[in-house]
């Protein structure tokens, strides 16, 4: 019996060791304050981009394989995405040093 102890409590530390938690970034997110985007999916040629402030705005649009496909710099809340065949795409807009990253259905 005492050796059946003795090998629980040697194993008891490898167990622990496995349930510590890993952090790869400690950075507070900081996103963009009122963010809308319309119309999701797209129809037309064109997506509307709000926020808070409603400052220039730096878009970048992503393909499924995470080429960049798009970039604008914005200062009205307009977006021009005719370039773009029907698909599914990531929107990343940047403002004041905030991001916020999108899904985008255009088709």
């Amino acid at each position: 019996m005492k050796k059946i102890y003795f090998v629980l409590l040697m194993a008891l530390p490898l167990f622990s060791y496995g349930q510590d938690l890993v952090t790869v970034n400690n950075e507070p997110v900081q996103e963009l304050k009122g963010f809308k985007m319309y119309p999701n999916p797209a129809y037309g040629s064109e997506v509307y981009i709000t926020t808070e402030t409603n400052g220039t705005k730096d878009v970048k649009v992503y393909d499924v394989f995470g080429e960049v496909v798009l970039t604008k710099r914005i200062s009205t809340n307009t977006l021009d995405i005719s370039r773009l065949v029907p698909g599914v795409y990531v929107l990343q807009v940047t403002e004041r040093k905030k991001t916020m990253t999108r899904k985008l259905v255009v088709k």
